[in-house]
């Protein structure tokens, strides 16, 4: 995403003036103890930290409970209330299936927080109480659908009452893709006016946890190495970050002998102009409907996405949907798994094939490239073999057993038995791909000299 300059008045060549864009005021202040949240239950999903600052904001500017209540009932002085579609348009939730939204703001009640301070440690919930109410009926087409929320005592007291915080933006939230680049957004915008420029010095797993809004297990063995933490979550949100926020990001690794054992992040106020873009919408509701085809119930989906950027799940969809077109291959024995495959290993859809070219045989020399090539793509079959449930595992066995020679095995020790491994995985990749063409086998070469 190109950093483009904000136009504001000036004198051009011709005597034009460029016109001023402004924005609305949505700025709030959020405590530096909620900035960094550990979570010890549920997941912070893009979506949960959007809304959520939202709340943060809509609250500050309500000031008391119970002001707005659409119902005049004695509990309705116990929430702060929004209108859902105003509470949907600033979290940039662009879809109109609001059902949805209740159900991630509902879900917002299932996260536990462990807050911390010199003098407190408290376990907290998000959001203690949310309510719906539309006065005309919540099945009625006409009037507007109202959100009662109310925040645990604790949090109450940090988002109304913060003693130290720090000011954020909801139009740069709006902006961001990513649940770790609005985490690290806002770790980072906590020390843009600091005099040290840096953030605090953290562990590898500490920054795992506030970054991804998972629980952090205690076998942290569990976790990616973190090579792939920084590949696929560190780089992705500074580059977001430098990209189109007003603050610019900059990773600091410590170091022991090799190992990097500690993080921090350099951080300075933008020098550039702020960028002025029409921002993404938190969800691709598209990209929803089509994991759910494959068997993804709306929870799991929501959480794909909500971890993984929209490119990279489109692309691990287009390689399951090329597959379901092969009719010659046996039946994927697993849609979900196989699309986590795809999209763990990063796998790209074949490119289609040009009309009127026929499939070539491979050259005499190669059947030791075509034996070195089934040989990798078995290994590959394996792992979205294990990616399977039990049952699912069982039944791609069975399919196996139908046609093989070899003395059954134990579905338990199917993967420590050599030859049936061996087998399997050559039966199961010519299953899943069938025979490679000249192209494969010509990108294989290119790759097995490299």
């Amino acid at each position: 995403m190109p950093r483009k300059p904000r136009e504001k008045p000036t004198g051009a060549a011709n005597g034009a003036l460029v016109t001023v864009i402004t924005r609305p005021s949505l700025e709030f202040n959020k405590s530096n103890e909620a900035i960094g949240l550990r979570v010890v239950e549920g997941s912070l999903t893009l979506l949960n930290r959007k809304v959520f600052n939202v709340l943060v904001h809509h609250a500050q500017k309500i000031g008391s409970l119970g002001q707005r209540a659409p119902v005049d009932t004695p509990s309705s002085k116990k929430y702060f209330w929004v209108p859902l579609s105003e509470l949907a348009r600033d979290a940039h939730y662009d879809s109109k299936d609001m059902q949805f939204l209740r159900e991630q703001i509902e879900r917002m009640q299932d996260i536990k927080l462990r807050l911390e301070t010199d003098r407190q440690w408290t376990s907290e919930r998000l959001i203690a109480s949310v309510t719906f109410v539309n006065p005309k009926g919540l099945r009625s087409k006409t009037g507007q659908v109202w959100v009662g929320f109310a925040f645990p005592p604790e949090v109450h007291e940090s988002v109304m009452q913060p003693h130290t915080y720090t000011r954020l933006s909801i139009y740069y939230q709006g902006m961001l893709r990513g649940g770790p680049s609005l985490a690290l957004y806002e770790v980072c915008r906590r020390y843009a006016t600091n005099p040290s420029k840096v953030t605090y010095v953290e562990t590898y797993v500490h920054w795992y946890g506030v970054l991804t809004g998972n629980p952090v297990p205690d076998d942290t063995s569990s976790l990616p190495e973190y090579k792939y933490f920084k590949r696929d979550v560190l780089k992705r949100a500074i580059a977001e970050l430098n990209a189109v926020t007003d603050i610019d990001v900059e990773l600091i690794e410590h170091k022991k002998g090799l190992r990097v054992e500690y993080l921090q992040f350099r951080v300075e106020l933008s020098k550039e102009p702020q960028v002025e873009a029409d921002s993404s919408p938190v969800i691709d509701v598209t990209l929803l409907e089509r994991l759910m085809k494959l068997g993804l119930n709306q929870h799991e989906a929501f959480d794909i996405l909500a971890q993984h950027p929209a490119d990279k799940v489109s692309e691990a969809l287009n390689v399951v949907e090329a597959r379901l077109l092969v009719k010659t291959g046996a039946p994927i024995g697993s849609k979900p798994a196989y699309f986590r495959w795809a999209l763990n290993n990063d796998i790209k859809a074949p490119a289609p094939k040009v009309a009127g070219k026929q499939k070539q045989d491979p050259a005499p020399a190669a059947p030791t490239l075509l034996e070195r090539f089934r040989a990798e793509r078995a290994k590959t079959a394996l792992d979205v073999f294990r990616e399977m449930d039990e049952q699912q595992r069982a039944e791609v066995y069975a399919q196996f057993q139908a046609q093989s020679t070899l003395r059954p095995v134990a579905i338990g020790k199917v993967l420590d038995s050599g030859v049936t491994r061996t087998s399997l995985g050559l039966w199961y990749a010519q299953a899943l791909w069938g025979e490679p063409g000249v192209e494969e086998l010509s990108n294989f070469a290119g790759q097995d000299r490299s």
